[in-house]
């Protein structure tokens, strides 16, 4: 079984590259959607969020508010490394337990794929790039709202991710429009056991 995780900055394609792998027939775990998932579904999170972040991260009906969690979490290093901890463990749970029921080859989505501690579980880090000016634009148009600055900020916070990701990498897919990205997973695809 092969476990290869597909990290990338903010706006560098990973979607893509995991939308073109569900299509040739691989399995992709998105952990972006798993952490939703497992958050909105945890009464243990939710505990944890009223109690350690701030008691109004979950309204009475049981829903967290993500952007209290957020004004919080990101104005305080500590209640943020708290927090991932929790749901980064979650997610790398729930990822071990879905491994189990797929194929020899198996592939993982995650921007903090080091951060999260998600490397130390994987076979393999395939990293997709793309220019900085192509991801802010990427970014702006995704229809979050976020402006050119916000982006730039988003991408300034994943540096050191990148650099470790860089470090690990087995594999760069390049994703600038340019070029040709399905001969470059092809050939990525060949290397995989």
């Amino acid at each position: 079984m092969n476990i290869i995780a597909l990290a990338g900055g903010i706006g560098a394609g990973k979607s893509m590259v995991s939308r073109m792998l569900r299509a040739m027939g691989y399995e992709v775990y998105d952990t972006d959607s798993a952490a939703r998932r497992i958050m909105d579904s945890s009464s243990e999170i939710k505990q944890f969020l009223q109690e350690k972040i701030s008691p109004d991260a979950v309204n009475d009906m049981g829903v967290i508010n993500r952007a209290a969690v957020a004004a919080v979490v990101f104005s305080d290093a500590e209640r943020l490394a708290m927090l991932n901890e929790v749901v980064h463990s979650a997610v790398r749970a729930d990822m071990r337990a879905w491994a189990k029921t797929c194929g020899d080859a198996m592939f993982v989505e995650s921007a903090i794929a080091v951060g999260s501690g998600l490397a130390d579980e994987v076979d393999a880090i395939w990293e997709v790039s793309a220019p900085e000016d192509l991801r802010i634009k990427r970014i702006c148009m995704r229809g979050s709202g976020m402006t050119p600055a916000q982006a730039l900020a988003r991408i300034d916070a994943q540096r050191a991710e990148l650099s470790a990701v860089g470090k690990l990498r087995t594999v760069e897919l390049i994703n600038d429009n340019a070029t040709p990205l399905l001969p470059q997973l092809e050939a990525a695809l060949r290397t995989v056991g």
